[in-house]
């Protein structure tokens, strides 16, 4: 099992239309396409930012989801279509995490 934290940097003025789009448009497409949301945080001190974490039984399934999930025409859609003002999103970090120590994780 391996674990994925994306941190998510709003463009200029544009937070709140992304997480508005995240949870719409991205949250109910997640299972879709194998991701498996664990969670989603903010962070008070930067409000321009979202973080999530995944799961996933491999680094293949892994990429073999975001592969699919990118494919997803209805999504290329709506991203476009949400994109019209320019990018909601400046910046994004990804995280690949293996646990190190059993029995501590989430279930």
């Amino acid at each position: 099992m391996i674990y994925e934290m994306r941190v998510y940097e709003a463009a200029e003025g544009h937070a709140e239309a992304m997480r508005r789009r995240f949870e719409a448009e991205v949250v109910p497409r997640l299972p879709r396409h194998g991701i498996e949301l664990l969670g989603v945080f903010t962070d008070d001190a930067a409000p321009g930012k979202l973080t999530y974490l995944s799961r996933f039984e491999s680094e293949d399934a892994r990429k073999h989801a975001w592969a699919s999930f990118s494919a997803d025409e209805e999504w290329r859609t709506v991203k476009a279509d949400s994109e019209k003002n320019g990018p909601l999103i400046r910046q994004q970090l990804v995280t690949i995490l293996t646990p190190t120590v059993v029995g501590l994780l989430l279930s």
